[in-house]
């Protein structure tokens, strides 16, 4: 298969459709990543051929306070533009990552079927639950069901509106106002952070997460006998700022941590920073750091949690926005973390002391990570869409 895999450059986005595109390769296809110029030179440097994803500056006219807007008439105006690029990829199939709604338009404009990559649990709404961002567990008895409908028709008004913007953005640029959707969804996370409902989508298919690396560097674990503490920000715009600086001054061995403790901080920007002696900062392997950890403290993001409880490791978790509130809540559901807002010095050396000294946070994220068994291969996946 010759697949184009077209994702926006947030990092929680092009790695997922980075590490797919992988997948693809190493089962034999022929993969194209088309994303934002930040990481054409990554992909270029792990063999996979890319395409410039053109379109992402907004132009004077978008109504950025408007989401529907800002998603359905930007993606509209983004398939016209990668059509031709896309054209020129000549793919038997394409993945849209889910919020890079013009990859699904581009391919309908090309009549090329297309597959739909979420790269967190599936957001689309549903009868039996809350509405996806309130992290709210789903009701259970005749109030809890009550909540929970009463909420879905307090968002209902917002999902028409969108629905109405969706139509029209399609209609402008010559395709069915309605949409019909992907012939597949790729839904990347582990069965352990989904939440059942009733009416799952036949064509939805939990995959697995897909995680890439962006550098073969592992960070040096500074010497010491005591818990390794791993720190580990959010790289989404909507993450919480300062959590690496917090951690630095008031996460200290000896005094808030166990004696021989160490503090691995792992980003993937960041300004200079003062580091301890009993600390280290830097770009590395996230999946080899794990290994090593014995709890860590990060964002809400998907790609870190679902890494976190691969590697069965315990959490400290500090949600930033999006969808970050929705996932925190579950891991702590889950058992395997627990939550910090507002983040304080207090709070945040109270949580992490509390997730070292009970084994039960540990045990939980060990059973979250082993759900990993039961999904389906996302290559497989692709193959029967196109098959029809």
């Amino acid at each position: 298969m010759r697949i184009a895999v077209v994702a926006g450059p947030e990092a929680g986005h092009a790695f997922p459709a980075l590490a797919l595109c992988l997948r693809l390769q190493r089962a034999g296809n022929e993969p194209v990543l088309v994303t934002g110029a930040r990481w054409l030179d990554t992909v270029q440097t792990v063999g996979v051929e890319s395409v410039e994803l053109l379109g992402l500056n907004p132009e004077k006219s978008d109504d950025d306070a408007d989401a529907g807007a800002r998603i359905n008439q930007r993606a509209a105006r983004m398939a016209m533009l990668n059509r031709e690029a896309l054209r020129g990829v000549q793919p038997d199939l394409v993945v849209a990552d889910v919020i890079t709604v013009c990859g699904g338009m581009a391919a309908e404009l090309l009549g090329v079927p297309w597959v739909e990559l979420s790269p967190h649990p599936l957001y689309l709404p549903s009868k039996g639950l809350p509405p996806i961002g309130s992290g709210l567990t789903p009701g259970t008895g005749l109030r809890g069901r009550l909540r929970d409908g009463a909420m879905r028709a307090f968002t209902a008004r917002s999902l028409r509106a969108g629905q109405r913007q969706r139509c029209a953005a399609r209609a402008a640029i010559g395709l069915p106002a309605r949409d019909q959707g992907p012939v597949r969804r790729l839904v990347a996370t582990l069965p352990a952070l989904e939440v059942p409902r009733p009416d799952w989508p036949a064509e939805a298919v939990v995959v697995g997460p897909l995680h890439f690396e962006p550098t073969a560097a592992v960070l040096p674990i500074p010497p010491g006998d005591g818990p390794v503490v791993v720190v580990a920000p959010s790289t989404a715009g909507t993450g919480i700022t300062g959590l690496a600086e917090l951690s630095l001054r008031h996460l200290v061995p000896g005094s808030t941590l166990p004696s021989g403790a160490r503090l691995v901080v792992s980003r993937l920007v960041g300004g200079n920073i003062e580091v301890p002696a009993w600390a280290a900062v830097g770009l590395g392997r996230q999946d080899a750091l794990l290994r090593s950890a014995d709890v860590v403290v990060c964002g809400g993001g998907h790609g870190m949690l679902s890494k976190v409880l691969l590697a069965g490791r315990p959490m400290v978790v500090v949600p930033g926005g999006g969808d970050q509130w929705e996932l925190a809540n579950r891991v702590v559901r889950q058992g395997s973390a627990k939550l910090v807002r507002p983040l304080t010095a207090d709070s945040l050396v109270d949580a992490v002391g509390e997730v070292l000294a009970d084994r039960r946070y540990r045990e939980a994220a060990r059973r979250a990570g082993e759900s990993i068994a039961t999904v389906a291969d996302p290559v497989q996946v692709c193959r029967t869409a196109l098959a029809g």
